[in-house]
C-alpha cells in the first residue's frame, strides 16, 4: 500500500501497511531464498578448540578408533580367561605374576595373550609372587575393546550440527583436530538518528544513549552470528544510503535501526526501495508495526523501529530466522508454558500484541501478570519472565484465562520467585539483592500497584505478600485495620520492615520556598501525586483533611506516578515543583526534603505462604544486620523493629 501524501505534509510518502506477521516473514524469506541469500557461505576450517557453537559444514568422520588398543577397564590383573575356568572360593586358582597374570591399572594396554581382567577386590595376594583367583571370568570381562567408544571412519557429527562441549571431546578423541564449519553470519547494525549519542557519556537535553546495537549484538551472538555495528548515522538521506550500500557489501543481513516509520526524517523504507526492493512496510504487530523488510542485491535488509522493545522484538521475529538459515539450521522453537492470566488485558483488533509478563507460582497456580507495555521501556524486558501473544482477531484476554507464555528465563528461576506486590519501597531492592545471596537463584519479583492494590492481589491469590503502609485516620494506626477489612477470614502475618520519613520532595535549594502542604495551594505550584490506593496518597489526603485543604486547590493533584522514584524524577526534571514521597527517594536524586510524617512499612504475608522457602529466607534477610545497615544508609529509615512479626490469626 503506497500513500503519496499526508494531509498537511505534501510530498511525504507513507508505505505503512498492516501485513500479518506470518505473511510478512514468508514474503521476506521467499525473496531471500530466490536470491540465494539463505544459503550458508563457503565453509571455513577451524581448530576444534575454536569450534564450540559453530555449525558443521559437512559430515565429520573419526580418524582413529577409541580406544585404539585393548585396555583394562579396572585395576587388577590381566590374564587369559581360560586360566580361571575352574576357580572357586573353595578351590582358588593360583597364578604366577608375570607369567600367567600381569598387574594392570585402569587404561593400561592388555599384555599379549591376555583377554580378561580380574578386579583387585576379587583377588587374594599370597605374598609369594602369586595371586589367587576366587571365581572364573569370561573373555572380555573388564576390558575396553578396540573401538568400544569410536570406530575409525565412523560418523562423529552430521552436517548442519551445532557443536557442543561434549562434541569437542569426541572429535579430539577420534583424531579430528580441525573441522569445516559454516561461516558465522555477519549482521550489520546501522543506528540512525540525530538524537543518538554514545552511551559512555552523559546525554544532554534531547540526546538519547544508543544501546539498541548492544542488545541486537547480544541476540545475534546467542544465535551463532556476529554483529558489525556501524557509526551512528544522522538523519540525512544520502549519508544513510552510503552507509547501507557499504553494509550490504560487508554483511549477510543488514538492520537499519530507527527511521522506519513515516516521520519527516524517516528514510529507511525509501532507502531500501531506492537501492533494492521494499517487500513489506508495516506489519500487524504491537509493538513494532513500522518494520520494513526488503532486499538489496542478494542481502536482506530489515528496518526496525527505534524504541528498544520494538527493536528487540522485530529483530527476534525477522532477523533470527535468517541468521539460523545462514548456518544451515532452522530456528529452534522457544520454550513455552501454560499459565493463568492474573489480570484482564485489552488489545486492539488487527494486530498481534506481545505482552511482557511476570510469572510466579502462587499455591497451585502459575500466574502470568502483565507488566509495562510501553515500546520504549527496555527495563520491562529485563524484568519480564515471558511473553504472551494476543491474537489479532481478539480485543484482549480475560483474567483467569489460560494462556501460553514464551519463556524468557529458565522455568526453575520462575518457580523459586517470591512475588511481592503492593506499595513501592527502596528497601525491596536491597531485599531482592540480599535474598539472591542468601538462596542463590531465588528472585524477589515486585509489582508496584499501591498498598490497597497489593491487598486485593493477596485476596485474589496473585502474590505471596504485599508491601503496605496504610494509615487508619480514625486510630492513627497502620495496616492492621486495612488487612482485616480487605482480607476477611484469611490468616496473615505482618512482617515489619521499617519506619520511614514521608514528606515533600522539592528541587535542590527549594527555589520556590515551599515549607509545607499549605504552599501546594499557591498559584503556579505544580504538584505530582501518587496513584489512588497508594499509602502515600492516603496519608496525603489525611493530612490535607486535617488542614482543611481540598484536593481541587492543588494543581497536579490528579497527576499520578506509581513509585517514589518516579515522583522524584518528575521533580528533578522540572516537570513538577513538588511531590509526595519518602526521604530515601529525595536523597537518591539529590532533592531537598520537607518531612511531614513517620509511617510504618510492613509486608503482609498470608500464612498459607509462610512455608515457601523464599518467604522464610526473606524474613531471615530482614533480621540480618548487614541488610538493615544497607537500608539505613539510604536515608530516612528507622529499623528499630525490622523483621518483627505480628500474626493475625483470624480476620473474620
Amino acid at each position: 500500500m503506497v500513500n503519496e501524501g499526508v494531509k498537511g505534509m505534501p510530498g511525504r510518502k507513507v508505505y505503512l501497511a498492516n501485513t500479518p506477521r506470518a505473511e510478512a516473514l514468508a514474503i521476506f524469506l521467499k525473496a531471500l531464498a530466490e536470491q540465494g541469500a539463505l544459503v550458508p557461505g563457503k565453509p571455513e576450517r577451524v581448530p576444534v578448540d575454536a569450534a564450540l557453537g559453530r555449525v558443521t559444514a559437512g559430515t565429520v568422520y573419526a580418524r582413529r578408533s577409541v580406544p585404539h588398543y585393548p585396555a583394562a577397564a579396572m585395576d587388577g590383573v590381566a590374564l587369559a580367561a581360560r586360566e580361571t575356568f575352574f576357580a572357586s572360593e573353595t578351590s582358588p586358582r593360583r597364578l604366577v605374576l608375570g607369567v600367567q597374570a600381569w598387574e594392570v591399572d585402569t587404561g593400561d594396554a592388555l599384555p599379549p595373550g591376555t583377554d580378561a581382567v580380574v578386579m583387585a577386590e576379587e583377588l587374594h595376594y599370597t605374598g609369594e609372587g602369586t595371586v589367587e583367583v576366587l571365581a572364573p571370568v569370561a573373555p572380555g570381562d573388564h576390558v575396553r575393546q578396540v573401538g568400544e567408544d569410536v570406530v575409525a571412519a565412523e560418523m562423529l557429527l552430521p552436517a548442519n550440527h551445532r557443536i557442543t562441549p561434549y562434541d569437542l571431546g569426541g572429535l579430539l578423541a577420534g583424531g579430528v583436530m580441525a573441522v569445516d564449519v559454516h561461516p558465522q553470519p555477519i549482521v550489520g547494525v546501522i543506528p540512525t538518528g540525530d538524537e543518538l549519542v554514545s552511551p559512555e557519556g552523559e546525554p544532554g537535553t534531547g540526546e538519547i544513549p544508543e544501546f539498541n546495537s548492544r542488545v541486537i549484538g547480544g541476540l545475534v551472538s546467542q544465535w551463532g552470528g556476529r554483529v558489525k555495528v556501524y557509526p551512528i548515522t544522522p538523519d540525512r538521506l544520502e549519508v544513510l544510503k552510503e552507509t547501507v550500500e557499504r553494509a550490504v557489501a560487508e554483511c549477510h543481513v543488514v538492520i537499519i535501526n530507527a527511521g522506519s516509520s513515516a516521520g519527516r526524517e524517516d528514510y529507511t523504507a525509501r532507502v531500501i526501495g531506492e537501492l533494492g526492493t521494499l517487500l513489506v512496510h508495516g506489519v500487524g504487530i504491537k509493538p513494532g508495526k513500522p518494520v520494513a523488510l526488503g532486499i538489496i542485491g542478494t542481502r536482506g535488509v530489515v528496518g526496525i523501529p527505534g524504541y528498544p522493545v520494538s527493536a528487540a522484538l522485530t529483530t527476534e521475529l525477522f532477523v533470527r530466522p535468517v541468521v539460523y538459515r545462514l548456518q544451515g539450521l532452522l530456528p529452534p522453537e522457544p520454550p513455552t508454558i501454560a499459565a493463568t492470566l492474573a489480570r484482564k488485558v485489552f488489545s486492539a483488533l488487527g494486530k498481534e500484541e506481545y505482552i511482557r509478563v511476570k510469572l510466579g507460582q502462587v499455591g497451585e497456580r502459575l500466574l502470568a501478570t502483565p507488566i509495562s507495555r510501553g515500546a520504549g521501556v527496555i527495563t520491562s524486558l529485563m524484568r519480564a519472565d515471558g511473553l504472551l501473544v494476543v491474537p489479532g482477531e481478539r480485543e484482549g484476554l480475560a483474567a483467569g484465562e489460560r494462556v501460553e507464555v514464551t519463556l524468557l528465563r529458565p522455568l526453575g528461576e520462575v518457580g523459586r520467585a517470591v512475588i511481592i506486590t503492593g506499595s513501592h519501597d527502596l528497601s525491596l531492592d536491597v531485599l531482592a539483592s540480599r535474598l539472591q545471596c542468601t538462596i542463590p537463584g531465588t528472585i524477589l519479583s515486585s509489582a508496584n500497584v499501591g498498598s490497597l492494590g497489593g491487598l486485593l492481589a493477596l485476596r485474589r491469590g496473585e502474590a505471596h505478600g504485599a508491601g503496605i503502609h496504610l494509615l487508619d485516620p480514625e486510630t492513627g494506626d497502620y495496616n492492621t485495620h486495612y488487612v482485616r477489612k480487605y482480607l476477611p477470614g484469611i490468616a496473615v502475618c505482618l512482617v515489619h520492615v521499617a519506619y520511614r520519613q514521608q514528606g515533600l520532595m522539592v528541587p535542590k535549594g527549594n527555589p520556590l520556598g515551599i515549607t509545607g502542604l499549605a504552599d501546594l495551594a499557591r498559584p503556579g505550584i505544580r504538584f505530582v501525586n501518587r496513584q489512588a490506593g497508594a499509602g502515600t496518597r492516603i496519608l496525603l489526603d489525611y493530612l490535607l483533611n486535617k488542614m482543611g485543604l481540598a484536593a481541587g486547590q492543588i494543581h497536579g493533584y490528579n497527576r499520578e506516578e506509581y513509585t517514589h522514584l518516579a515522583v522524584a524524577v518528575a521533580v528533578q526534571s522540572g516537570s513538577a515543583d513538588a511531590g509526595m514521597g519518602i526521604f530515601a527517594a529525595a536523597k537518591a536524586l539529590g532533592l531537598d526534603f520537607i518531612p511531614l510524617a513517620e509511617e510504618r512499612y510492613d509486608l503482609c504475608i498470608p500464612q498459607a505462604h509462610w512455608d515457601h522457602p523464599g518467604v522464610a529466607a526473606l524474613r531471615q534477610v530482614l533480621l540480618d544486620p548487614a541488610f538493615q545497615a544497607e537500608v539505613a544508609a539510604l536515608g530516612g529509615y528507622d529499623l528499630r523493629h525490622c523483621g518483627q512479626l505480628w500474626i493475625i490469626q483470624d480476620n473474620s
